[in-house]
């Protein structure tokens, strides 16, 4: 009898299981090859200039040139609801009647350019600042909104689109749907009445609000058709317009500071801001090249130039300054920081502007 094989008993392999990377995806596209859009637009620090200016056939408008801020933005999320009507619009939060009618807007525009069918749906705002500081939170909720509709229906918008939207639906807009360049913009028209260079020169701004930060009504602040300045009134501005444009092409920031100066101290005839004096002693007691304040809003910066000897120790000496005559300095920035555009709306890197090789102090953290 042979005896039976004896069989060695089955290894077991023990087997690695490899996680597959998958890209995240979108959500999937609802009816009508419609998906859920997001879109995001910066805000500002004000205005360096603002009045009342001549355009390229000599017609008086008016208009204003922004201080970008790095950092705070506002963010939208469009949900559409195919099948419902255009206008049946939920916004989150509620009350932003500005950006709830950009979205409808933007709807029938990018339903006109796409073919697809327009339809309502859900706004939701996030980020930004808060409302009434003169910061631009209303335009940049009403540009996020437009963008992202846009994004929903597979667009991209150009900026002066955007801007037609914009200004249809807050009557004045501010010129944060462009590419961060230094521009004269009509806000009451959507349009750049002049780019004034690559980029503004670097500044470090000590913000500071005013009046307590209480917010401002915009409204209320009484307006005058521009047709209604006086030829020596526009001259001045025009003279203001050539010497920031000066400063923009040789990097002047001393020059660019006084613009600002004047220009806000125009702007005192209508705001009256109490602490304006308290505000420009305080620039000039440590070194700053001027002060901006936003012409709807309580939010007003001094402006120093990041290569002055002992920065650190004129801002620090601003800061207290302020605080002693009761004005509340808010954040300390720098001009030169990139302003993202987000992913659905990125565009080309900001040029480089004269003097951007020289590289600002660190700064304290305020």
């Amino acid at each position: 009898m042979i005896p039976a094989a004896r069989t060695a008993p089955a290894r077991t392999v023990p087997v690695r299981t490899v996680p597959v990377r998958t890209a995240p995806t979108r959500p999937a596209p609802a009816p009508g090859g419609l998906r859920t859009g997001t879109g995001r637009a910066p805000c500002h620090h004000g205005e360096l200039l603002q009045g009342v200016f001549l355009d390229g056939a000599g017609r008086r408008c008016a208009g204003l040139v922004t201080l970008p801020m790095p950092g705070p933005a506002g963010r939208a999320r469009f949900r559409p609801r195919p099948g419902t009507a255009p206008d049946d619009l939920t916004v989150v939060p509620e009350g932003r009647t500005k950006a709830a009618r950009a979205a409808v807007l933007a709807v029938a525009e990018c339903a006109r350019r796409s073919g697809r069918a327009a339809c309502g749906g859900e706004l939701r705002l996030t980020g930004g600042v808060p409302v009434g500081l003169g910061m631009g939170s209303s335009t940049s909720d009403v540009i996020a909104a437009v963008r992202a509709v846009a994004d929903g229906y597979g667009l991209r918008l150009p900026p002066d689109a955007v801007a037609r939207l914009a200004v249809r639906a807050e009557l004045a807009s501010d010129p944060l749907m462009l590419d961060g360049r230094p521009v004269l913009f009509a806000q009451r028209e959507g349009r750049v009445l002049e780019v004034l260079g690559p980029a503004l020169p670097p500044l470090v701004v000590v913000g500071c609000a005013l009046g307590g930060g209480s917010p401002v009504d915009t409204l209320s602040l009484p307006a005058r058709p521009p047709a209604e300045a006086g030829a020596d009134e526009v001259r001045a501005f025009e003279r203001l317009r050539a010497l920031l444009r000066r400063a923009v092409a040789t990097g002047d920031v001393r020059l660019l500071g006084e613009v600002a100066t004047a220009s806000a101290r125009i702007g005192q005839r209508v705001l009256a801001h109490p602490e304006f004096d308290d505000l420009t002693d305080v620039a000039r007691r440590v070194g700053a090249a001027g002060v901006q304040i936003a012409h709807s809003g309580s939010v007003a910066g001094l402006l120093f130039d990041p290569a002055a000897p002992g920065l650190r120790h004129r801002v620090r000496s601003c800061v207290r300054a302020l605080d002693a005559h009761g004005i509340p300095a808010t954040r300390t920035f720098t001009t030169t920081e990139e302003i993202p555009h987000g992913p659905a709306h990125r565009g080309g890197g900001r040029p480089a502007g004269p003097g951007t090789a020289r590289r600002p102090a660190r700064l304290p953290a305020l």
